[in-house]
């Protein structure tokens, strides 16, 4: 018998593989995810979701990913599992996210294509909206430059691609590498952690969903697994994980005060208050269906430091890349693309 059976489950309640079955929608996460709905409805160009490690993003993500209906939009999840990337190879794997079976090897080429790709899509009436998962890892200022050349791919008032990064809290610096795409932040997103009550109710609701709505935590071991946890979802789902497997060594269908003091002794986990700031969290339902609220009722963008709100990616751009000019020519269209690529994907 696993601990599985023994605690009446059906899957692990409590694994640190994202999984949108188990996704929590805390106060703060459907916050967050309203805004960036609103950032990838209004192609806001780059939002940032900001956060320490453990409070969900990745999880967050690719929430955002199945949420984004494929009619509307052409959306993809790009994990960046190390440093030590070229220009070349973010720009062929954004690339062959957004749907281009063949992407060249240069550069200048890449971005024809996606250029063509991104002016299609919009022809279509559909978003590209790509994540970017870990983007603290891209800690190059040249990759930050790929960027700003990528944003400044428009039409008339409307930018044809929308990037959100997700990452820890370096990925500020990280886009300060680059002032320019600084400035070009639309939306900023922080993630904490969870408090008291939102850490009880996330044990509840993720053993709810592995199958069983007992009584497993007392109360007095919820409130240690908060203490020891400081509210980080990873952290609780270690704590939760080897604390329920104690118990089924034990054979004690209970998880009391007891066990958890001792597996987090095990761990390593020193009890006190969370040194980041908490957002309480309650039980309510995401208010953001992509293309189902009418304008005013969507949320403004967030406020930043000091309190100045970044202006949108097209206040800060002189004039847009492509008019839209019904009588175009691809070969236009060419000489339009060398101007611009020239000025703005210079070798350095």
């Amino acid at each position: 018998m696993s601990y599985l059976d023994f605690y009446g489950l059906q899957i692990e309640p409590f694994s640190n593989a994202p999984n949108e079955r188990f996704y929590y929608n805390s106060a703060q996460h459907a916050r967050a995810m309203t805004r960036i709905m609103y950032a990838a409805e209004t192609m806001k160009g780059l939002a940032v979701v900001v956060g320490d490690i453990g409070t969900g993003k990745t999880t967050l993500a690719r929430k955002v990913l199945d949420s984004l209906p494929t009619e509307v939009y052409e959306s993809a999840l790009l994990v960046i599992l190390h440093s030590e990337i070229s220009q070349e190879w973010l720009l062929r794997r954004i690339a062959q996210q957004l749907g281009i079976e063949n992407p060249a090897t240069e550069k200048l080429q890449i971005i024809g294509q996606l250029y063509r790709k991104l002016l299609h899509l919009h022809e279509m009436g559909k978003k590209a909206v790509v994540l970017i998962d870990e983007a603290q890892m891209l800690n190059s200022r040249e990759l930050m430059e790929e960027f700003r050349g990528l944003l400044n791919l428009e039409v008339t008032a409307h930018k044809l691609i929308t990037f959100v990064f997700f990452g820890l809290p370096e990925v500020e610096d990280t886009l300060a590498l680059d002032p320019p795409l600084l400035q070009r932040v639309a939306m900023k997103i922080r993630l904490s952690t969870l408090a008291d009550e939102a850490t009880k109710a996330y044990v509840i609701h993720r053993m709810a969903i592995a199958g069983t709505r007992e009584t497993v935590f007392t109360d007095g071991a919820l409130k240690l697994i908060y203490n020891y946890s400081h509210g980080f979802p990873r952290k609780i789902n270690i704590l939760c994980d080897n604390a329920l497997f104690q118990g089924f060594l034990m054979r004690q269908r209970v998880i009391d005060e007891a066990i958890v003091q001792e597996m987090a002794m095990d761990l390593g986990f020193a009890a006190g208050m969370a040194a980041s700031a908490e957002i309480p969290s309650l039980d309510i339902p995401a208010q953001w269906t992509p293309s189902g609220l009418p304008p005013e009722e969507v949320m403004p963008p967030e406020i930043v430091e000091g309190g100045q709100e970044f202006p949108a990616a097209t206040e800060l751009l002189s004039e847009p890349l492509l008019e839209q000019e019904a009588n175009i020519t691809s070969d236009d269209l060419d000489l339009k693309l060398e101007e611009f690529f020239e000025d703005t994907f210079k070798e350095t």
